[in-house]
């Protein structure tokens, strides 16, 4: 799955991953390239001689990588020059013989950018910009040290930038086991944000003094800066996760805004999102709904407010429409989905209230029940899982997958084949269920990317399909997999055309 310059982990919460399941490609450098090509058989050795390395992990047929390649390329060429070499290289995740590689970084979308130190022990996510100066901008940051000392308002001044949040350590002395937790955690969050260290408040934009190790936060909205004195490292990283995230979020067409969109999205609080017509309805709502964010606060759920415009995305990936703006959706952190369409700005705070008290009956997305359904692979929909899949009887192979992954596609006629192949056998059905258009409970089934499949048998006992993409193996494992009710039909051996299929996201 492509991610957006500026926001992988939106994309991920937006779209899951169309996952490594393709033919071998090669992945050659061209001549002159600065870019270092690592692939299984060279990448441990490449990594271990570096103390500082960055790799993308990309997809060949990715648009987004497309536009990022020639900008790395330039950022990898410029860094060549830097003291000591900053080394850029890639990782064809596409690849088949790469996969452990992809699976090992956990990479849930392309490009991802990983940075490796000390040889590849500490691993980090590159959070950076995706156009050349500032990836080489970020870049050497990143090569210096986790946290500068500040010891003048003219260095305070500097290096804080007032639009950013930016972290700051107070002490009396640059020892003890407080500092030491402190610059452990900076060398831990370098990469999501800008860090320093002073003996005195004084030097500080909001210079409040302080008796005691203080972690103080500044950031560009809400009350400027936050003081905290607990310095386990675990208790800090908690707090700055909840403290640089705006009481309510604003997701409109404002670039300064979408860091704090990516933490909204990366929080595992609940996530209420209202969104209106920016150009018509904003005054109106945004009072009553910071009212309500307010009296929420630090009760485990974040806030946010977003034009319709903007936020398209959420509407196509929650399956709404914009008609039914003003809309109040929340979704919890185990994925349910609550809304309230048409919503009025006196209505926010009770229908909170009233998801709080678990009053409001969830969310399910569902296409309609097809009224034919007579291609070999059946079509399920949410509404129709329980009776086509649960109750059915029968023995069920279950596909979930989006309509642009290439590697669904590629499956597609295999499955057909599949399908036909148990075309006389009223104990098995070879099913589809197009996971971005319906909601799948996730207590049952774990869809982490496309395609996934699973395998119910008729006497309910669930498993998912981590074999070969081939005719012959699926047939296989339904053969062992099955609970046979009547005698399975001799299946066809012809071999399947494979070939992958490249598509653009």
């Amino acid at each position: 799955m492509e991610s957006r310059a500026w926001s992988a982990s939106l994309a991920v919460f937006f779209v899951l991953l169309a996952f490594l399941h393709a033919s071998p490609a090669a992945a050659v450098g061209g001549e002159g390239e600065k870019v270092l090509t690592l692939d299984h058989s060279n990448f441990t050795e490449t990594v271990s001689k570096h103390y500082f390395i960055v790799v993308e992990f990309y997809a060949p047929w990715c648009g987004h990588c497309k536009a990022l390649a020639p900008e790395y390329e330039k950022a990898a060429s410029a860094l060549s020059n830097h003291d000591p070499p900053i080394v850029l290289a890639k990782v064809d995740a596409n690849e088949e013989a790469n996969r452990e590689l992809a699976t090992e970084f956990e990479i849930q979308g392309f490009p991802t950018i990983k940075i490796l130190r000390n040889g590849g022990k500490n691993i980090q996510e590159y959070n950076g910009p995706r156009e050349a100066d500032g990836i080489v901008n970020y870049l050497k940051k990143q090569v210096g040290p986790a946290s500068a000392e500040i010891k003048s308002l003219e260095e305070a001044t500097s290096l804080i930038d007032e639009k950013k949040i930016f972290i700051v350590g107070v002490f009396p002395k640059f020892s003890g086991e407080e500092f030491e937790n402190f610059m452990t955690l900076a060398e831990k969050l370098r990469s999501d944000y800008d860090i320093a260290h002073t003996l005195d408040a004084k030097f500080l934009p909001q210079g409040e003094s302080v008796d005691k190790p203080t972690l103080r936060l500044l950031k560009p909205f809400d009350e400027l800066f936050v003081d905290f004195q607990d310095f386990k490292i675990d208790a800090m990283e908690k707090f700055i996760e909840e403290a640089s995230i705006p009481l309510v979020t604003v997701w409109d067409n404002d670039p300064s805004n979408h860091l704090y969109i990516n933490k909204f999205f990366e929080s595992s609080n609940a996530k209420a999102m209202l969104f209106v017509n920016f150009s018509k309805e904003q005054d109106s709502f945004q009072t009553k709904y910071k009212e309500v964010a307010t009296l929420y606060k630090g009760k485990g759920v974040s806030f946010l407010f977003g034009d319709v415009d903007a936020g398209q995305g959420a509407f196509e990936y929650f399956g709404l429409k914009e008609e039914q703006a003003p809309l109040l959706i929340v979704q919890n952190a185990e994925g349910q989905k609550y809304l309230k369409a048409n919503i009025e700005p006196s209505q926010i705070a009770s229908w909170v209230k009233d998801y709080v008290d678990g009053l409001v009956k969830p969310f399910i997305r569902s296409e309609p029940i097809p009224e034919v359904n007579n291609n070999p692979v059946k079509v399920v929909v949410t509404d129709s899982l329980q009776d086509m899949v649960f109750n059915s009887g029968k023995n069920v192979l279950l596909e979930f997958y989006a309509p642009w992954c290439g590697h669904c596609k590629k499956l597609a006629p295999i499955l057909d084949e599949v399908a036909l192949s148990f075309e006389n056998d009223p104990d098995v059905l070879i099913a589809k269920l197009d996971a971005t258009v319906n909601d799948i409970p996730s207590d049952t089934f774990d869809v982490q990317g496309y395609p996934t499949l699973y395998f119910r048998s008729s006497n309910g006992n669930l498993v998912p399909y981590d074999g070969e993409r081939t005719r012959e193996d699926i047939i296989e494992f339904i053969q062992k997999q099955r609970d046979s009710h009547a005698d399975p039909t001799s299946t066809k051996s012809e071999a399947v055309d494979t070939d992958s299929i490249k598509d653009e996201l």
